[in-house]
Protein backbone atom coordinates (compact mmCIF):
# COMPACT_ATOMS: atom_id res chain seq x y z
CA UNK A 1 0.00 0.00 0.00
CA UNK A 2 1.44 3.35 -1.09
CA UNK A 3 1.91 5.98 1.54
CA UNK A 4 0.12 9.21 0.82
CA UNK A 5 0.26 12.69 2.26
CA UNK A 6 -3.02 14.50 2.72
CA UNK A 7 -2.88 18.26 2.18
CA UNK A 8 -5.76 20.42 3.34
CA UNK A 9 -6.31 23.79 1.58
CA UNK A 10 -8.17 26.57 3.47
CA UNK A 11 -9.45 29.95 2.34
CA UNK A 12 -8.82 33.31 3.96
CA UNK A 13 -11.57 32.72 6.59
CA UNK A 14 -10.12 29.39 7.67
CA UNK A 15 -12.78 27.32 6.03
CA UNK A 16 -11.57 24.22 4.31
CA UNK A 17 -12.24 24.40 0.63
CA UNK A 18 -10.25 21.50 -0.78
CA UNK A 19 -8.39 18.41 0.18
CA UNK A 20 -5.52 17.03 -1.83
CA UNK A 21 -3.67 13.81 -1.51
CA UNK A 22 0.07 13.78 -2.36
CA UNK A 23 2.14 10.67 -2.42
CA UNK A 24 4.68 10.79 0.41
CA UNK A 25 7.58 10.13 -1.97
CA UNK A 26 6.84 13.38 -3.81
CA UNK A 27 7.12 15.50 -0.69
CA UNK A 28 10.93 15.45 -0.35
CA UNK A 29 11.13 16.09 -4.05
CA UNK A 30 8.78 19.06 -3.69
CA UNK A 31 10.82 20.40 -0.81
CA UNK A 32 14.00 19.97 -2.87
CA UNK A 33 12.41 21.73 -5.81
CA UNK A 34 11.21 24.52 -3.53
CA UNK A 35 14.66 24.94 -2.01
CA UNK A 36 16.23 24.89 -5.45
CA UNK A 37 13.86 27.54 -6.66
CA UNK A 38 14.56 29.61 -3.54
CA UNK A 39 18.31 29.29 -4.05
CA UNK A 40 17.96 30.22 -7.71
CA UNK A 41 15.82 33.21 -6.80
CA UNK A 42 18.32 34.23 -4.12
CA UNK A 43 21.24 33.96 -6.51
CA UNK A 44 19.31 35.77 -9.21
CA UNK A 45 18.37 38.59 -6.87
CA UNK A 46 21.95 38.79 -5.57
CA UNK A 47 23.32 38.94 -9.10
CA UNK A 48 20.76 41.57 -9.99
CA UNK A 49 21.69 43.71 -7.00
CA UNK A 50 25.41 43.22 -7.72
CA UNK A 51 24.93 44.11 -11.38
CA UNK A 52 22.92 47.14 -10.35
CA UNK A 53 25.75 48.36 -8.10
CA UNK A 54 28.30 47.63 -10.78
CA UNK A 55 26.17 49.53 -13.27
CA UNK A 56 26.18 52.51 -10.89
CA UNK A 57 29.95 52.25 -10.57
CA UNK A 58 30.31 52.00 -14.34
CA UNK A 59 28.11 55.08 -14.72
CA UNK A 60 30.28 57.00 -12.25
CA UNK A 61 33.44 55.75 -13.97
CA UNK A 62 32.10 56.82 -17.33
CA UNK A 63 31.24 60.27 -15.97
CA UNK A 64 34.68 60.53 -14.36
CA UNK A 65 36.34 59.32 -17.56
CA UNK A 66 34.37 61.84 -19.60
CA UNK A 67 35.50 64.62 -17.26
CA UNK A 68 39.12 63.51 -17.51
CA UNK A 69 38.91 63.21 -21.28
CA UNK A 70 37.53 66.75 -21.47
CA UNK A 71 40.29 67.95 -19.12
CA UNK A 72 42.97 66.24 -21.22
CA UNK A 73 41.48 67.76 -24.39
CA UNK A 74 41.49 71.19 -22.74
CA UNK A 75 45.10 70.74 -21.65
CA UNK A 76 46.03 69.62 -25.15
CA UNK A 77 44.45 72.74 -26.60
CA UNK A 78 46.27 74.87 -24.02
CA UNK A 79 49.60 73.25 -24.90
CA UNK A 80 48.88 73.77 -28.59
CA UNK A 81 48.00 77.42 -27.99
CA UNK A 82 51.10 77.87 -25.83
CA UNK A 83 53.27 76.30 -28.55
CA UNK A 84 51.73 78.60 -31.15
CA UNK A 85 52.41 81.65 -28.94
CA UNK A 86 56.03 80.56 -28.55
CA UNK A 87 56.37 80.40 -32.33
CA UNK A 88 54.69 83.79 -32.70
CA UNK A 89 57.14 85.30 -30.19
CA UNK A 90 59.99 83.91 -32.24
CA UNK A 91 58.52 85.46 -35.38
CA UNK A 92 58.13 88.82 -33.61
CA UNK A 93 61.72 88.69 -32.38
CA UNK A 94 62.82 87.94 -35.91
CA UNK A 95 60.86 91.00 -37.06
CA UNK A 96 62.56 93.15 -34.42
CA UNK A 97 65.92 91.87 -35.61
CA UNK A 98 65.11 92.82 -39.21
CA UNK A 99 63.87 96.24 -38.06
CA UNK A 100 67.11 96.74 -36.14
CA UNK A 101 69.14 95.93 -39.24
CA UNK A 102 67.20 98.57 -41.18
CA UNK A 103 67.85 101.14 -38.45
CA UNK A 104 71.56 100.35 -38.58
CA UNK A 105 71.61 100.80 -42.35
CA UNK A 106 69.63 104.07 -42.30
CA UNK A 107 71.66 105.51 -39.39
CA UNK A 108 74.95 104.23 -40.87
CA UNK A 109 75.71 102.16 -37.76
CA UNK A 110 77.87 99.07 -37.55
CA UNK A 111 75.96 95.94 -38.66
CA UNK A 112 75.03 93.46 -35.96
CA UNK A 113 76.62 90.04 -35.78
CA UNK A 114 73.99 87.30 -36.04
CA UNK A 115 74.66 85.25 -32.94
CA UNK A 116 71.16 83.96 -32.28
CA UNK A 117 69.67 81.12 -34.35
CA UNK A 118 66.12 82.13 -33.43
CA UNK A 119 66.06 84.69 -36.23
CA UNK A 120 66.02 81.91 -38.80
CA UNK A 121 62.43 80.91 -38.01
CA UNK A 122 59.72 81.38 -40.59
CA UNK A 123 56.61 80.81 -38.52
CA UNK A 124 54.87 77.97 -36.67
CA UNK A 125 54.09 74.69 -38.43
CA UNK A 126 50.30 74.08 -38.15
CA UNK A 127 50.84 70.30 -37.97
CA UNK A 128 53.23 70.67 -35.03
CA UNK A 129 50.62 72.74 -33.17
CA UNK A 130 47.76 70.30 -33.82
CA UNK A 131 46.56 68.70 -30.52
CA UNK A 132 46.02 65.29 -32.14
CA UNK A 133 49.58 65.16 -33.41
CA UNK A 134 50.89 66.49 -30.10
CA UNK A 135 49.24 63.62 -28.19
CA UNK A 136 51.26 61.16 -30.25
CA UNK A 137 54.46 62.78 -29.03
CA UNK A 138 56.16 61.78 -25.83
CA UNK A 139 54.96 64.13 -23.10
CA UNK A 140 58.39 64.53 -21.49
CA UNK A 141 60.00 65.22 -24.87
CA UNK A 142 57.32 67.79 -25.65
CA UNK A 143 57.78 69.61 -22.34
CA UNK A 144 61.57 69.52 -22.69
CA UNK A 145 61.37 70.99 -26.20
CA UNK A 146 59.05 73.76 -25.03
CA UNK A 147 61.37 74.52 -22.12
CA UNK A 148 64.35 74.75 -24.51
CA UNK A 149 62.44 77.10 -26.80
CA UNK A 150 61.49 79.34 -23.87
CA UNK A 151 65.15 79.51 -22.85
CA UNK A 152 66.06 80.33 -26.44
CA UNK A 153 63.50 83.14 -26.58
CA UNK A 154 64.71 84.48 -23.24
CA UNK A 155 68.29 84.52 -24.49
CA UNK A 156 67.28 86.18 -27.76
CA UNK A 157 65.19 88.84 -25.99
CA UNK A 158 68.11 89.77 -23.72
CA UNK A 159 70.39 89.88 -26.75
CA UNK A 160 67.90 92.11 -28.60
CA UNK A 161 67.58 94.39 -25.58
CA UNK A 162 71.37 94.80 -25.42
CA UNK A 163 71.47 95.43 -29.15
CA UNK A 164 68.83 98.16 -28.97
CA UNK A 165 70.72 99.71 -26.04
CA UNK A 166 73.81 99.75 -28.25
CA UNK A 167 71.85 101.42 -31.05
CA UNK A 168 70.52 104.03 -28.64
CA UNK A 169 74.05 104.73 -27.40
CA UNK A 170 75.37 105.09 -30.94
CA UNK A 171 72.45 107.30 -31.99
CA UNK A 172 72.96 109.37 -28.87
CA UNK A 173 76.57 109.83 -29.89
CA UNK A 174 75.50 110.82 -33.40
CA UNK A 175 72.96 113.22 -31.98
CA UNK A 176 75.66 114.83 -29.87
CA UNK A 177 77.87 115.02 -32.96
CA UNK A 178 75.07 116.62 -34.98
CA UNK A 179 74.29 119.11 -32.24
CA UNK A 180 78.02 119.98 -32.10
CA UNK A 181 78.34 120.39 -35.89
CA UNK A 182 77.85 123.96 -37.24
CA UNK A 183 74.88 123.81 -39.59
CA UNK A 184 73.36 127.30 -39.83
CA UNK A 185 74.67 130.72 -40.82
CA UNK A 186 75.81 132.76 -37.80
CA UNK A 187 74.53 135.94 -39.45
CA UNK A 188 72.59 136.91 -42.56
CA UNK A 189 74.36 139.15 -45.05
CA UNK A 190 76.61 139.22 -48.14
CA UNK A 191 79.76 137.16 -48.43
CA UNK A 192 82.42 139.69 -49.40
CA UNK A 193 85.43 137.40 -49.05
CA UNK A 194 85.42 133.63 -49.36
CA UNK A 195 87.53 130.87 -47.85
CA UNK A 196 90.86 130.28 -49.61
CA UNK A 197 93.53 132.30 -51.35
CA UNK A 198 92.72 135.98 -51.99
CA UNK A 199 94.30 139.37 -52.48
CA UNK A 200 94.61 141.20 -49.17
CA UNK A 201 92.54 144.41 -49.12
CA UNK A 202 95.24 145.97 -46.94
CA UNK A 203 98.53 144.87 -48.53
CA UNK A 204 97.42 143.83 -52.02
CA UNK A 205 99.40 140.60 -51.63
CA UNK A 206 98.12 137.03 -51.99
CA UNK A 207 97.17 135.47 -48.69
CA UNK A 208 95.17 132.53 -47.43
CA UNK A 209 91.85 133.62 -45.98
CA UNK A 210 90.88 131.11 -43.25
CA UNK A 211 87.21 132.03 -43.02
CA UNK A 212 84.30 133.90 -44.55
CA UNK A 213 83.67 137.64 -44.36
CA UNK A 214 79.93 138.32 -44.16
CA UNK A 215 79.00 141.99 -44.53
CA UNK A 216 75.88 143.26 -42.76
CA UNK A 217 74.64 146.15 -40.68
CA UNK A 218 76.50 146.91 -37.45
CA UNK A 219 74.66 145.61 -34.40
CA UNK A 220 73.14 142.62 -36.23
CA UNK A 221 72.86 139.64 -33.85
CA UNK A 222 75.36 136.81 -34.34
CA UNK A 223 73.96 133.38 -33.46
CA UNK A 224 75.74 130.15 -32.53
CA UNK A 225 75.59 127.63 -35.41
CA UNK A 226 75.85 124.68 -32.97
CA UNK A 227 75.91 123.78 -29.29
CA UNK A 228 79.15 124.40 -27.43
CA UNK A 229 81.10 126.22 -24.72
CA UNK A 230 82.63 129.70 -25.05
CA UNK A 231 86.40 129.27 -24.61
CA UNK A 232 87.38 132.88 -25.43
CA UNK A 233 85.55 136.18 -25.29
CA UNK A 234 87.60 139.36 -25.56
CA UNK A 235 89.97 141.41 -27.66
CA UNK A 236 92.30 139.55 -30.06
CA UNK A 237 94.64 141.86 -31.97
CA UNK A 238 93.75 142.28 -35.65
CA UNK A 239 90.52 140.28 -35.08
CA UNK A 240 89.26 142.99 -32.76
CA UNK A 241 86.71 141.66 -30.31
CA UNK A 242 86.46 137.91 -30.82
CA UNK A 243 84.54 134.94 -29.48
CA UNK A 244 85.69 131.33 -29.78
CA UNK A 245 83.29 128.41 -29.24
CA UNK A 246 84.40 124.82 -28.74
CA UNK A 247 81.69 122.44 -29.92
CA UNK A 248 83.36 119.12 -29.18
CA UNK A 249 84.49 116.33 -31.51
CA UNK A 250 87.40 118.58 -32.56
CA UNK A 251 85.07 121.30 -33.90
CA UNK A 252 85.79 124.99 -33.08
CA UNK A 253 84.28 128.21 -34.51
CA UNK A 254 85.68 131.74 -34.27
CA UNK A 255 83.93 135.11 -34.72
CA UNK A 256 85.88 138.34 -35.29
CA UNK A 257 85.41 142.14 -35.56
CA UNK A 258 82.57 142.03 -33.02
CA UNK A 259 80.91 145.21 -31.75
CA UNK A 260 79.53 143.76 -28.52
CA UNK A 261 80.36 140.51 -26.75
CA UNK A 262 77.25 139.00 -25.19
CA UNK A 263 78.52 135.59 -24.04
CA UNK A 264 81.43 135.21 -21.66
CA UNK A 265 84.13 132.58 -21.38
CA UNK A 266 82.86 129.34 -19.82
CA UNK A 267 79.22 129.85 -20.78
CA UNK A 268 77.43 126.92 -22.39
CA UNK A 269 75.39 127.92 -25.41
CA UNK A 270 72.81 126.29 -27.69
CA UNK A 271 72.42 126.42 -31.46
CA UNK A 272 70.53 129.59 -32.46
CA UNK A 273 71.45 131.52 -29.30
CA UNK A 274 72.75 135.09 -29.77
CA UNK A 275 76.41 135.32 -28.75
CA UNK A 276 77.43 138.81 -29.98
CA UNK A 277 76.67 141.75 -32.29
CA UNK A 278 78.31 142.50 -35.65
CA UNK A 279 80.88 145.28 -35.52
CA UNK A 280 83.92 146.87 -37.15
CA UNK A 281 86.66 146.34 -34.58
CA UNK A 282 90.25 145.34 -35.30
CA UNK A 283 91.60 145.49 -38.83
CA UNK A 284 88.39 145.88 -40.83
CA UNK A 285 87.19 147.89 -43.83
CA UNK A 286 83.55 147.99 -42.65
CA UNK A 287 80.93 146.28 -40.51
CA UNK A 288 81.14 142.55 -41.11
CA UNK A 289 81.65 139.21 -39.37
CA UNK A 290 84.80 137.18 -39.90
CA UNK A 291 83.65 133.58 -39.37
CA UNK A 292 85.99 130.58 -39.10
CA UNK A 293 85.40 126.85 -38.68
CA UNK A 294 88.30 124.69 -37.51
CA UNK A 295 88.32 120.91 -37.38
CA UNK A 296 91.07 119.39 -35.22
CA UNK A 297 92.95 122.67 -35.44
CA UNK A 298 92.77 122.94 -39.25
CA UNK A 299 90.73 125.72 -40.88
CA UNK A 300 88.00 124.37 -43.21
CA UNK A 301 85.54 126.10 -45.52
CA UNK A 302 82.61 127.35 -43.35
CA UNK A 303 80.31 127.30 -46.40
CA UNK A 304 80.41 123.50 -46.30
CA UNK A 305 78.41 123.64 -43.04
CA UNK A 306 75.62 125.96 -44.21
CA UNK A 307 72.44 123.89 -44.34
CA UNK A 308 70.01 126.82 -44.19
Amino acid sequence: MKKKLIVLIFDATGRQIRQATIPKLLFPLSVLIFLSVAVVLYLGISDYLRLKEENKSIHHLRADLKTKVELVAHQQNQIAAFTYKIEQLKVQLAGLHDFEQKIRVVANLDPKDNKTSIFGVGGPDPEESDPVNMVAQDYQVLIRNMHNEINEIDHASHDQQSSFASIFSQLEGKRNLLSATPSIRPVKGWVTSRFGRRQSPFTGRQEFHRGLDIATRAGTPIIAPADGIVTYSGSKGLMGNMITIEHGFGMVTRYGHIQKLIKKKGERIKRGETIALVGNTGRSTGPHLHYEVRLNGVAVNPAMYFLD
